[in-house]
């Protein structure tokens, strides 16, 4: 049996997959099984899956039903004890298995792992930037929601999970069309503490084409309600909450949504945000839309890339 799964969720990526599946291949760790599930995928994708000759991938097509639907497919056909995930528009550096191994030999007894990541936008990388007093060179065991006021420092293509954690805390949330992986981080963060390496092992690909930048679906973002009564007790949980509902309030102003900009907002403690967003909320529409140029500008040059978050 291999030691881990990597399960890759495609839907129209026929300009990227290929390079995603080459940074697999190329791992210095080699122990593993690859398992492609196709949501449907109506491009070449499939076509350009199938160029590759390699007895440890399983290819799987499916219906499209969502990413989430297409991870947990992948989740219950895995038949490792680590899973790990890879999107089909980001890829790996060739330590990250490796890696991954390497830290679950030194501490057995933790079940959820992760590394840096770095951002491609189309002018800049970016190295993302982490809420962590680094005290290691190494790794840190950390707590999630203290850890994630900046970057998250769980990715869906950067962390890996022992198949227990699923089996304890449930799968992707396939009712959630935007922030179903921020969802699975909050109740795994309630559970276990993360270890994280400060390597750079991962690169976020961004494509203004993908899901999480459609407005059409803001509707079918997570709203963070089935947390309120862990967060009356949880201050680290409560602060991360009300940064995403920050984020998620200013993405419905600016689409005019209204009704959810003030759910949103009823929900914030506002001490737990900085004068800048606080501003930003008060803000008129259209003011936002003058400020996104901007904040495009400084995302390119790595300046400022949370100015929504």
């Amino acid at each position: 049996m291999a030691f881990f799964s990597i399960i890759i969720p495609l839907y129209n990526k026929e300009n990227f997959i290929e390079n995603t599946m080459q940074s697999v291949l190329d791992q210095t760790f080699q122990d593993f099984e690859i398992i492609v599930v196709n949501d449907g995928s109506t491009d070449k994708s499939e076509e350009k899956i199938l160029q590759f000759k390699d007895s440890r991938i399983q290819y799987f097509s499916k219906k499209n039903e969502g990413v989430s639907s297409a991870r947990n497919y992948g989740i219950e056909k895995a038949t490792t004890e680590f899973i790990t995930f890879l999107d089909a528009d980001d890829f790996w550096y060739p330590t990250f298995l490796e890696t991954m191994f390497e830290l679950i030999s030194k501490v057995p007894d933790h079940k959820v792992f992760s590394a840096a990541i770095e951002v491609q936008t189309s002018k800049k990388i970016i190295p993302a930037q982490y809420s962590i007093s680094k005290t290691n060179e190494d790794f840190e065991i950390v707590n999630y929601f203290k850890s994630s006021l900046k970057e998250a420092v769980l990715w869906t293509s950067c962390s890996v999970f022992h198949q227990s954690v699923f089996a304890l805390i449930g799968n992707f949330d396939s009712k959630i069309k935007i922030g179903e992986d921020t969802d699975l981080w909050i109740r795994i963060g309630l559970t276990y503490p993360v270890v994280f390496s400060w390597k750079i092992l991962a690169r976020y690909v961004y494509d203004p084409k993908s899901l999480s930048n459609n407005s059409k679906f803001i509707k079918e973002k997570m709203n963070f309600s089935k947390f309120e009564e862990a967060e009356k007790t949880n201050l680290n949980l409560k602060r991360y909450l009300d940064l995403n509902r920050f984020s998620s309030a200013i993405k419905c102003k600016l689409v005019g949504e209204k009704a959810l900009f003030h759910q949103y907002l009823n929900a914030i403690d506002l001490k737990n945000l900085g004068w800048k967003k606080r501003t930003l909320l008060c803000l008129p529409s259209f003011v936002l839309h003058l400020l996104i140029p901007l904040k495009t500008f400084l995302t390119n040059l790595g300046i400022g890339s949370s100015v929504f978050k």
